[in-house]
């Protein structure tokens, strides 16, 4: 099921799409804000905030752990200085679930208690009485999650929330939330924001047709792999200083990643796309996401303005069936059963001509 986009009566240049199985519109490129407070101070976060809300934009992303609180104030501020022309089209997003006090053992996880307390902490310091879709920022394997959903569905019926999500679960524990939520006739999630983008293909394996079953959209963050996409690093080459990969340990996932031929392989493709569009490598990445089955609105961050910029670029750019083909066989991840190979066959059904070769092997 593919998410239908929206068409605005306002120019801009950001398409507008469906939240997931919800009735709300949101912008298809979101703020994220995890940098805010942290690489990104003050005065350089509202200025990305008002070229973003200028440009159409309208998701804006945050958590209640970034920065320690810092990224919502900072957000929560914007919100109180502009006028409501501007910030009335804003949907506000954070999360909760992560530890918010290292002394308090129930200052943790998706209890009752703890999402109470987060939640009431956010509102609290974005300065709003309701947060349009709160997020639980990972699975808890010690909570019931009937607790968990129960907690949600009071918060969306009291008015704290307008809608919630998930974030970080597996395909399995998606489809659990989902089918416990409608046998208990509760509300039901949105959203799940996973990890996706060209080198972090997995999630098509279980995740996303466990959101394509549930309805659920996607909200990909790290859509530049943390900065593996953008075309700075070179093969066989230092990376650039100040940079993830060469501020990162010798057991950094960024550093295994470098040691990939497909990574580079990847990249190759990405850099001749770009150039052959005269666009930045990093919009080709953006644009590849965007495009992807069930996604409703991926989120851009940066530290400066012209990250910013450049990733902003990306809002309309639409990639060729040519362009997206050849960067799935670039990116293609080496699967065998049970989600390729035999399994394809083992899967397959034809009304007519029987099973087909091999099928029951």
């Amino acid at each position: 099921m593919e998410l239908q986009a929206i068409q605005t009566p306002w120019e801009s240049i950001v398409e507008y799409r469906k939240l997931g199985g919800s009735g709300c519109s949101v912008s298809a490129l979101a703020l994220g804000t995890m940098t805010f407070g942290r690489e990104t101070d003050e005065e350089g976060s509202h200025a990305q905030l008002d070229a973003f809300a200028a440009a159409g934009g309208t998701l804006i992303d945050t958590a209640d752990v970034y920065s320690g609180g810092v990224s919502e104030t900072i957000v929560g501020k914007w919100l109180a200085s502009r006028p409501g022309e501007v910030t009335d089209k804003i949907v506000i997003a954070t999360k909760g679930r992560f530890p918010t006090d290292t002394t308090d053992p129930n200052a943790v996880g998706l209890s009752r208690r703890h999402l109470d307390q987060a939640l009431t902490a956010s509102l609290r310091r974005l300065g709003i009485e309701t947060i349009d879709l709160y997020q639980v920022h990972a699975w808890d394997p010690i909570t019931p999650l009937a607790e968990t959903l129960e907690f949600l569905d009071g918060a969306v019926r009291t008015g704290k929330i307008r809608y919630y999500g998930l974030s970080n679960f597996l395909g399995w524990q998606v489809q659990k939330a989902v089918d416990l939520a409608e046998a208990r006739g509760l509300v039901k999630p949105v959203t799940l924001q996973p990890q996706y983008n060209l080198l972090s293909r997995e999630i098509e394996w279980e995740i996303v047709p466990a959101c394509e079953s549930t309805g659920l959209g996607l909200l990909p963050w790290s859509p530049l792999a943390g900065g593996m996409l953008t075309g700075k690093y070179q093969r066989d080459a230092e990376a650039p200083a100040d940079t993830r990969l060469s501020n990162a340990g010798t057991s950094s996932f960024f550093v295994q990643r470098s040691a990939a031929q497909r990574t580079w392989d990847v990249i190759e493709t990405v850099r001749t796309i770009a150039t052959e569009r005269e666009i930045s490598a990093a919009q080709v990445a953006l644009a590849w996401v965007k495009g992807r089955t069930q996604v409703t609105s991926v989120i851009i961050g940066a530290r400066t303005q012209e990250q910013f910029a450049d990733n902003m670029a990306a809002a309309d750019l639409v990639l060729t069936e040519k362009e997206m083909e050849r960067l799935n066989t670039a990116s293609e991840v080496p699967v065998d059963y049970p989600y390729g190979g035999m399994a394809l066959l083992q899967r397959s059904r034809q009304i007519e001509g029987g099973w087909g070769p091999g099928w029951g092997r």
